[in-house]
């Protein structure tokens, strides 16, 4: 069905982060309510947009009057629509929580902070909402410069860290615009939906077999998956406490999505898992990197590097979810992608917090949290919960919806995997608990303060209620999946 939703959802964000530069110049005031504004706008928009492509099936926009395939071609179907959800809503959340940190931390980079969050949230959709690979290179390269200005942004130690992620997203990004060149030039196509349908025909090529290897290794750096998550650790540590809840959340989803679709909706899953098994080697990947990843966070004092192995782990599980090749193990990957986004907004929104409030920035420093900042130590305690997999959160159902896909594919490897990957996660938040309860809190830097501003408190309890709702929900999320979203071929 045709429909202008699709290019509203991208501009919405893309013209707010023009607008906020031009009318901070006079008033910087201005910009939060602008960004807070086109994010609500935003989720409001997606949330319809899903709606209208679940009930009504997919929705298309053509640019320049041009159809598909000459012509570019926008869409929401079942699966864009839910992560278009999912950017907007979290991304709106991310915002309000950093509003306080933002003044004190990046209180000259106010106008840059808004309207380059606006545009990374822009390019998120772009990549979402897009049917043709290249302008999906071109909205991810968007998205990845506007991530590297926000990791650095608040200079020192995370200037090292964005040159390292500029370095090796660089690196990914041609590697996967190399992988679009190969599939081009046996296609004759760039749009994805064409594309599918000529694949068979030269899937016996050796150009589309390097291609497609580009292109996984291309997204692999993009989204941190072991062993090329190199950039991630440090991304994450040194970058401004405003800025790591949006860039954890959501930054490495949308990769992911793209080699989603790339795999299930243009190879298919016959293809991916028989005739070029790439899901196959994915699947180890996958269970390697999750039990890696959580064995490296238990050895972490820092507790923001430690939430970002924990990040590294997670997108092992998710990986190995949507390799196992059964309706239940895609269905579980992708409600895992839906509660993670939730968990890591909410443990590093606790980071940011403790940081405002005692500049902690280590698991020992966490002890201060149990003396006057009770909603910050309630939302780590749900969050760090559902990490683990503890009903009735949204990681127990994730990680219980592997383990059924796992067990319907008769991959017990991958149920050892998920096991051992929960029991690790259960040590290193356990170790951080042992520190809450068990050290003596240093004396507070600022005796007066008794609690975190409003908005950080509302950000980390809407949060906290969403990994709960999320969890209690399950069983509508998941028919939503089956119904709208399962590619066909499984």
């Amino acid at each position: 069905m045709t429909s202008s939703l699709p290019g509203f959802l991208f501009a919405i964000p893309f013209f707010a982060a023009i607008v906020i530069p031009v009318v901070g110049f006079t008033n910087q005031k201005l910009c939060r309510p602008i960004a807070l504004g086109a994010l609500v706008f935003l989720s409001i928009v997606s949330v319809i947009g899903l709606s209208e492509a679940v009930s009504h099936g997919p929705l298309s926009h053509e640019f320049g009057g041009w159809a598909p395939p000459i012509g570019i071609e926008w869409v929401i179907d079942g699966l864009s629509g839910l992560l278009m959800v999912a950017i907007s809503v979290v991304s709106l959340i991310a915002l309000v929580h950093a509003g306080p940190l933002v003044e004190k931390e990046l209180s000259g980079r106010v106008i840059p902070f808004y309207s380059l969050s606006l545009l990374l949230i822009a390019a998120l959709g772009g990549m979402v909402l897009t049917g043709d690979l290249f302008n999906l290179f071109v909205f991810l390269e968007i998205g990845s410069l506007a991530s590297y200005v926000l990791v650095g942004v608040a200079g020192g130690r995370s200037l090292l860290s964005a040159y390292r992620y500029l370095i090796l997203g660089t690196i990914g990004a041609s590697l996967y615009l190399l992988g679009v060149g190969y599939f081009y030039a046996e296609t004759g196509t760039l749009n994805m939906a064409d594309m599918a349908q000529r694949l068979p025909d030269v899937l016996n090529s050796r150009a589309v077999l390097t291609g497609l290897i580009f292109i996984v290794l291309g997204l692999s750096i993009k989204m941190g998956l072991f062993p090329l998550h190199g950039w991630l650790p440090d991304a994450y540590t040194y970058a401004p406490d405003s800025c790591t809840p949006l860039l954890a959340s959501v930054v490495t989803k949308v990769p992911l999505y793209a080699f989603v679709r790339i795999a299930f909706w243009i190879f298919g899953m016959a293809t991916v898992s028989t005739q070029i098994p790439i899901l196959v080697v994915l699947g180890w990947v996958g269970a390697v990197a999750a039990i890696v990843g959580a064995y490296r966070a238990i050895w972490q004092e820092n507790f923001k590097r430690m939430l970002a192995y924990s990040s590294v782990s997670s997108m092992g599980l998710i990986m190995l979810g949507f390799s196992l090749g059964t309706e239940t193990g895609f269905a579980g990957g992708l409600f895992y992608v839906l509660a993670d986004t939730l968990m890591k907004a909410a443990l590093f929104g606790v980071a940011g917090a403790a940081s405002y409030q005692y500049g902690a920035s280590t698991v020992t420093d966490l002890a201060r949290l149990r003396r006057n900042m009770p909603w910050v130590l309630a939302a780590l305690v749900i969050s760090a919960l559902s990490m683990v997999g503890i009903p009735p959160t949204a990681g127990f159902f994730g990680k219980w919806h592997l383990v059924v896909g796992a067990l319907e594919a008769e991959n017990y490897f991958a149920v050892v995997a998920i096991l051992v990957t929960s029991m690790l996660t259960a040590l290193y938040f356990f170790r951080m608990f042992q520190r809450v309860w068990a050290e003596e809190p240093l004396p507070l830097v600022e005796p007066h303060v008794l609690e975190t501003p409003f908005p950080i408190k509302m950000s980390l309890g809407v949060l906290t209620f969403g990994i709960i709702a999320l969890g209690l929900g399950s069983d509508l999320v998941m028919g939503l999946i089956f119904e709208s979203v399962i590619p066909k071929g499984f």
